[in-house]
C-alpha cells in the first residue's frame, strides 16, 4: 500500500507545509538521505500548540503536540517530494520537549510522533533511532520541536 493511501486510510489531516521561519531549508537531501529541519506542532488552522510540559500541559497534551508535529513533517515531505511514497524509512528522530526542570516523561511525549510514523510507514520502515530531550525553552513557546532523518528515493 502506498503511504499516501495509508494517510487517507488512517483519516489523517495534514496541515499546510510550514514555511521556514529563519535562514534554513525545510528539507535537504544528500545521497538518498533527507534531513528535515525542526518542526513544531502546527495545526491545520495555522496555529501552533504551545505550553510547558509539567506546568501548562500534561503528558497526553504533549503526546498530541508531538503527533501534530509529525503531521507537519509529513506535510513538508509531501510538499518537497510530491508524494510520501518517496520515503523509504525513518532513520532518526530528535525530539525536544519544553518542560519544567526534572520532567521525566519526554520519551512518552515524543512517542506521539514515533507512533504516528510507525502507523504511516509500518513497523519496519516507520521506527528508527531516536532521542527525546527536555529543554526549558523552544521558539514561540511551542511545546515540542522535532527534527528527523529519512532514507528516500531521491
Amino acid at each position: 500500500m502506498s503511504y499516501q493511501k495509508r494517510i487517507e486510510e488512517l483519516g489523517l489531516e495534514l496541515p499546510p507545509a510550514p514555511k521556514p521561519a529563519g535562514v534554513y531549508k525545510p528539507v535537504v537531501v544528500v545521497d538518498g538521505i533527507a534531513y528535515v529541519s525542526g518542526h513544531g506542532p502546527l495545526k491545520s488552522n495555522g496555529t501552533l500548540m504551545t505550553g510547558r510540559l509539567g506546568l501548562d500541559l500534561d503528558v497526553e497534551a504533549g503526546y498530541d503536540a508531538a503527533r501534530q508535529t509529525g503531521l507537519a513533517m509529513l506535510a513538508t515531505l509531501q510538499s518537497h517530494f510530491g508524494s510520501l511514497d518517496k520515503v523509504k524509512r525513518v532513520v532518526k528522530l530528535l525530539g525536544l520537549v519544553q518542560c519544567i526542570e526534572g520532567f521525566p516523561d519526554s520519551p512518552a511525549v515524543i512517542n506521539g510522533c514515533s507512533e504516528l510514523f510507525r502507523d504511516v510507514f509500518g513497523e519496519e520502515n516507520g521506527v528508527g533511532a531516536r532521542s527525546a530531550i527536555g529543554t526549558n525553552s523552544l521558539p514561540g513557546k511551542i511545546s515540542v520541536e522535532i527534527e528527523a532523518i529519512f532514507e528516500v528515493d531521491a
